[in-house]
């Protein structure tokens, strides 16, 4: 992968709540990402046919720097499903010294046979909650929608025909709406790569799974957008006047990811520091399914072997094997090993591939395995 170099990539505090009223009168929600001094990028669909006097955007909510302010519409671009949003209410004093004004970088994934690892922040439905200390008028507890910090990999061969990225993420613990979306409000989410924006959460196809959401690229714009609306673009988000100038990304040959050893991690590694090998590992049905972990378990040495599945729950059962193989060396290269044989060159082990060697590499362990 490139270097991020200079690039920012996703900043919280520009992470935006896309608050907006449908023609039919109910209140609608998305996500969006603020790409200059007054300017939102989000979904084209999140604010069509809703009433142009109710757009606002919402930035750090019940935080100490929450604020809100009104929107108009600058673009709607129903082709490429983005909009620009103006930002016309007032803007807190200390928003312009505390967060970068320069425009994200853009960039454009390599249409070839790889998978990418990429982030997304927003506000999907599946995080609704209640506000504990915040009541209604008639009693009852108002609610909220709290941020989703979502990492997955794209497949970036996926979705040729409709054009979009395929993001695979985590996918949510419960469906219990059947009629309604757990990812509805995603909707607008900048996609980041390396520091780059690279698209827009646009949509999720039931049919795909839980754990699949659509994106629009940016790299398609020159082609879906016309030319006033790119040169709206390129002077209130930074969108470079033509597709050559986006960043590109050099990636390893056939989408292979190189594996590094982790033998010689320290064995008292703090969890936060294994928790993205461990997000990654029980994300894949391999290790999810009780059955086929303990006959993965039963393929390595005896010491592992001999650890039982305690807990009802598997995350904390995760935890506990990658720090036993931790106090062992060469058996987390093992379990790793084990897995891969089950799982094959899936999204999901590339994932626990990429997350090992960004371990590896924090550490100063930084050859490859043979």
């Amino acid at each position: 992968m490139g270097a991020t170099g200079g690039r920012r990539g996703l900043d919280p505090v520009r992470v935006a709540e896309v608050i907006t009223r449908g023609s039919h009168g109910l209140g609608r929600r998305g996500s969006g990402y603020r790409v200059g001094r007054r300017w939102v990028l989000t979904a084209a669909h999140v604010v069509r046919d809703t009433d142009p006097a109710a757009t606002r955007v919402r930035f750090e909510a019940d935080r100490a720097d929450e604020w809100t302010a009104s929107a108009d519409v600058a673009l709607v671009a129903d082709k490429a499903d983005v909009a620009l949003l103006e930002i016309t209410g007032a803007v807190p004093a200390g928003v312009h010294a505390t967060a970068a004004e320069t425009s994200p970088a853009f960039g454009a994934v390599p249409d070839t046979d790889d998978v990418l690892p990429v982030t997304a922040m927003g506000f999907p439905r599946f995080k609704l909650r209640e506000h504990r200390m915040r009541r209604l008028d008639d009693g009852s507890p108002s609610r909220y929608r709290d941020s989703c910090h979502a990492s997955g990999l794209t497949s970036v061969l996926s979705n040729r025909r409709e054009g979009t990225l395929e993001i695979a993420v985590t996918p949510p613990g419960t469906d219990p709406e059947p009629d309604r979306s757990p990812w509805e409000g995603m909707s607008g989410a900048a996609v980041w790569h390396d520091g780059t924006l690279i698209g827009l959460v646009s949509a999720h196809h039931r049919t795909d799974g839980p754990g699949r959401l659509a994106a629009v690229r940016v790299d398609r714009w020159y082609d879906l957008l016309t030319s006033t609306e790119l040169a709206l673009l390129h002077e209130h988000a930074g969108l470079p006047t033509s597709a050559e100038q986006l960043v590109r990304f050099s990636c390893p040959p056939g989408g292979t990811t190189p594996r590094f050893s982790l033998a010689g991690l320290p064995d008292d590694l703090p969890l936060r520091e294994i928790n993205g090998l461990v997000d990654a590992l029980t994300a894949l049905p391999t290790v999810s399914d009780r059955t086929s972990l303990a006959l993965v378990l039963a393929g390595i040495d005896p010491v592992i072997a001999a650890m039982s599945l305690r807990s009802p729950a598997l995350r904390p059962d995760v935890f506990g094997i990658v720090r036993t193989c931790l106090r062992y060396p060469g058996t987390l290269d093992q379990l790793l090993d084990e897995i891969r044989l089950l799982e094959g060159n899936s999204a999901g082990m590339i994932r626990v591939d990429q997350e090992a060697a960004a371990l590896s590499r924090s550490h100063g362990r930084s050859g490859e395995r043979r």
